[in-house]
């Protein structure tokens, strides 16, 4: 046989869509999509840190969105990493998500610490206008083979 072996290829691309519901129980589901697909491809992303932003992004369209409608999660796997959308109705961006503005988050505050976290620990993130409302975002790379956890 001529050309390369299977393994020696690049992971071909894939990506999952689903409706969540516009409730906390959202967060438990799309945590565990993110973990099943990055499990699913054996896929190199830091599936803790993915879990971890994924709820924060859910959480985040659930609390702050209006509306009883379903929100969307998009995983998308590739050969450089992972990207995460949460899809929401409210087309305003999310506040302080590229830059903080006040400085650092009340530390006896239970909140305010998501978009932070999602600024810290991704490689990049954003927000982009939908023809339903807006995409908010978090990309992370491909975790080098000798970083990995056994």
């Amino acid at each position: 046989m001529n050309g390369p072996a299977l393994q020696d290829r690049p992971p071909a691309s894939a990506s999952w869509r689903i409706a969540l519901p516009h409730t906390a129980a959202a967060v438990p589901v799309a945590r565990a999509l993110v973990r099943t697909a990055l499990a699913e491809l054996e896929h190199a992303a830091d599936s803790d840190t993915a879990e971890l932003l994924t709820a924060e992004l859910v959480a985040n369209a659930v609390e702050h969105t209006a509306g009883d409608g379903p929100i969307e999660l998009v995983v998308e796997l590739l050969p450089s990493g992972c990207q995460v959308e949460v899809h929401d109705p409210d087309p305003a961006p999310p506040g302080n998500l590229t830059r903080p503005v006040h400085g650092d988050p009340d530390p006896w505050q239970e909140h305010g610490r998501g978009l932070l976290l999602i600024r810290a620990l991704s490689s990049s993130c954003g927000h982009r206008p939908t023809d339903s409302g807006k995409a908010v975002w978090f990309r992370l790379p491909t975790v080098p083979a000798q970083r990995r956890p056994l």
